[in-house]
């Protein structure tokens, strides 16, 4: 019965060690060892720092972290599981670099890092050790990471940096991203750890109750690109931004098809595990899950990240005891710090986890409580300081918003599969199909009861609840993994290199076709009838690889090379390029982004009522539009506002209606923009 939270420590023929559990070495703990270790730990980074290469350090996390675990037999489970452990410690070690006076310096937190590993590994009594076994698989799981790449990547290629605003600007939503991922920088920390330092870097309440997880991760891996802790010029910054998105969403789908192997453990082998990797690989690829780039879903994506990672992990916990609560507890950090409504998804979990593991944690079963409880209560400090900040989490809860526009046949088709496999005469005996089934039913409980709340509450499904179904969607792929254990072998599993080997092999290439056939919508050339376009051509990813980006490109391209030039910052920009208030208002956001300085457009607001700037217009649309933007200048806190006009009348009418206002300097600048 596979209920075991650790891996067979003999094996057939060799003799049983008289060490203790983790104790890998005779003898006792040598000091000098220890010493060299935190010499070491501190010396690398000096190194590597001075030489601008501060980079090369994020690899060394992940191999010092991995090489201590003994969990994951092949090389690519090892590095997802130091992975996540990792992004854990990073992310609570951010609560001290928020308080310290070195920020998020690569020296003093690869010294931490590596110090904390050294002192384990020296507790531990641990020889640094990878399983260097690759898995055929491991192609596909990579592959599916690169097919992604390349074509939500597409739309970027052989173009300049200026020349990709339209697709980094393609939703204004990415500007507050970009903005708590310039104000982790600016602050060196998290902005909720300082709030009024926080409120003149974001918009008013984003410093306080916005999960700042992910912007935090990626502005700790960007200072180690650059071995830079200043942001460096904003349009530069913007593509890396971008680019980390991009990448994240790719590992993300790559992360899913890696999540089901996982789950269908060591018995999903050969050909099997092509079926599962490329089933899961096309459902993933064919999704809407593509879509979050379009729309600005950047946390979700991060938060869907360390989801994808963690539940795999407990729903078959093949590790030590040590490393089960050790991952827990990262889990817990990584997703309640990214996206914390997801959090949810680990606590119920984790619940599970016990419940059916009960008798292998039973041992050990309060050290790993006390170490889930640990890392539940550094999970839940943004969200404590979101309510203390007044927030009101019923008011959000019922916030409306764009989504995911994904069928819920899908959703509910995958659960009902799941729950089919679990239930089957192979699997229903096992701990892992009983943690899947329990997991899966207690996501649908969540689902259920939040959405039974919004309906009674507000009437109907909104925002937040198609966020947690898109949590659901995703546990229901990783669950597919349990569907290969049911298919049969080709002969003896124990005689790799059998007679007929050659079976096996086509079966798993044909398996690798029909997969992306039936579940990614791939025609392998096959014309479509009516020369129409096939599923996978129409799904969102090849559908934004397609695209043209949003309109706001060429207007960004203007305001940065010629307008924001004569603009001194931080001064608030407020740019009037079109008859339009929406446009006026994304264009005036995405300027004080550009100046560091995104707290001013908390009062930009009613710059959605300034229907002037690119023509003249009638008596009444001047009037309303006018004791609109009087209003946002007059709100404004800062001593001096810059106004940039593309009409050369309607600004000298502005320079003469302004002068009105006494409390701050108002410039009004020619600015002038075809069409």
């Amino acid at each position: 019965m596979e209920t075991q939270l650790s891996e067979p420590r003999t094996r057939s023929g060799v003799p049983a060690s008289n060490r203790p559990p983790g104790q890998e070495s005779p003898g006792g703990r040598r000091w000098e060892f220890l010493a060299g270790a935190l010499l070491a730990s501190w010396l690398v980074p000096f190194a590597f720092d001075a030489l601008n290469l501060d980079i090369v350090l994020v690899p060394v996390f992940v191999l010092a972290i991995g090489s201590v675990m003994r969990t994951g037999g092949g090389l690519l489970d090892r590095l997802v599981i130091a992975t996540l452990v990792l992004c854990g410690g990073v992310l609570a070690l951010g609560l001290v670099m928020s308080l310290w006076p070195w920020g998020l310096a690569p020296v003093p937190t690869s010294g931490v890092i590596l110090s904390t590993v050294s002192l384990v590994a020296w507790v531990g009594r641990r020889r640094p050790r990878l399983p260097l076994r690759f898995r055929t698989s491991d192609l596909m799981i990579v592959g599916t990471v690169a097919v992604v790449w390349h074509y939500i990547h597409h739309p970027l290629v052989g173009r300049s940096l200026q020349d990709r605003l339209p697709f980094v600007l393609s939703v204004e939503d990415r500007f507050i991203h970009f903005s708590i991922f310039d104000a982790v920088h600016q602050l060196g920390g998290y902005p909720f750890m300082d709030q009024p330092a926080g409120k003149l870097l974001l918009k008013t309440p984003t410093e306080a109750v916005y999960p700042q997880g992910s912007h935090f991760l990626l502005a700790w891996f960007d200072i180690f690109v650059r071995s830079a802790t200043d942001l460096g010029d904003s349009v530069a910054a913007y593509n890396r931004y971008y680019l980390y998105v991009l990448a994240s969403f790719s590992i993300l789908c790559g992360l899913i098809v890696w999540g089901a192997r996982w789950i269908g453990g060591p018995r999903l082998t050969g050909w099997r595990t092509a079926v599962v990797c490329t089933a899961v690989a096309g459902i993933t690829v064919a999704s809407p899950l593509a879509g979050m780039i379009r729309v600005g879903f950047d946390s979700q994506i991060g938060g869907l990240i360390f989801l994808t990672a963690a539940i795999p992990l407990i729903v078959r916990p093949a590790m030590g005891w040590g490393a089960y609560a050790t991952v827990s507890a990262a889990a817990l950090v990584t997703v309640a710090y990214t996206y914390n409504i997801l959090a949810a998804f680990i606590g119920m979990a984790l619940v599970v986890g016990a419940l059916v593991y009960r008798k292998r944690q039973s041992r050990r079963r309060w050290w790993i409580y006390a170490v889930q409880v640990l890392g539940g209560a550094v999970a839940v400090i943004p969200s404590l300081m979101s309510v203390l900040a007044d927030f009101d989490v019923e008011s959000q809860a019922q916030a409306r918003g764009m989504y995911l526009p994904f069928d819920r046949s899908m959703l509910v088709g995958l659960a009902a599969l799941v729950v089919v496999v679990v239930l089957m005469p192979g699997n229903r005996r096992t701990g892992t199909s009983q943690a899947l089934l329990l997991t899966v039913a207690g996501g649908a409980l969540i689902l259920g009861v939040f959405g039974a709340w919004q309906m009674h509450t507000i009437g109907n499904l909104s925002y937040y609840f198609e966020k947690l179904a898109v949590g659901g969607l995703v546990i229901s792929i990783l669950g597919i993994g349990a569907a290969g254990t049911l298919l049969r072998r080709f002969g003896p599993a124990a005689k790799p290199f059998r007679r007929g080997w050659w079976t096996e092999a086509v079966a798993s290439v044909a398996a690798l076709a029909a997969g992306l056939s039936l579940f990614g919508g791939v025609q392998w050339g096959v014309p479509s009838v009516a020369a129409g376009p096939t599923a996978f051509q129409s799904s969102e990813l090849v559908a934004w690889s397609r695209g043209k980006g949003g309109d706001l490109g060429p207007v960004a391209k203007t305001l940065i090379n010629r307008d924001m030039k004569r603009v001194q910052a931080p001064t608030p920009v407020i740019a009037l390029y079109s008859n339009s208030g929406y446009m006026n208002w994304r264009v005036s956001f995405f300027a004080v982004t550009l100046t560091n300085k995104s707290g001013v457009s908390a009062f930009y607001d009613d710059l959605l009522k300034v229907d002037i700037g690119a023509a003249p217009v009638e008596k009444q649309q001047w009037d309303n539009s006018f004791a609109a933007l009087k209003g946002v200048v007059e709100r404004v806190p800062d001593k001096e506002v810059v106004l940039l006009v593309a009409d050369l009348p309607t600004a000298q009418r502005l320079r003469h209606d302004l002068a009105s206002v006494t409390n701050k300097k108002v410039t009004v600048l020619d600015a002038p923009f075809p069409g």
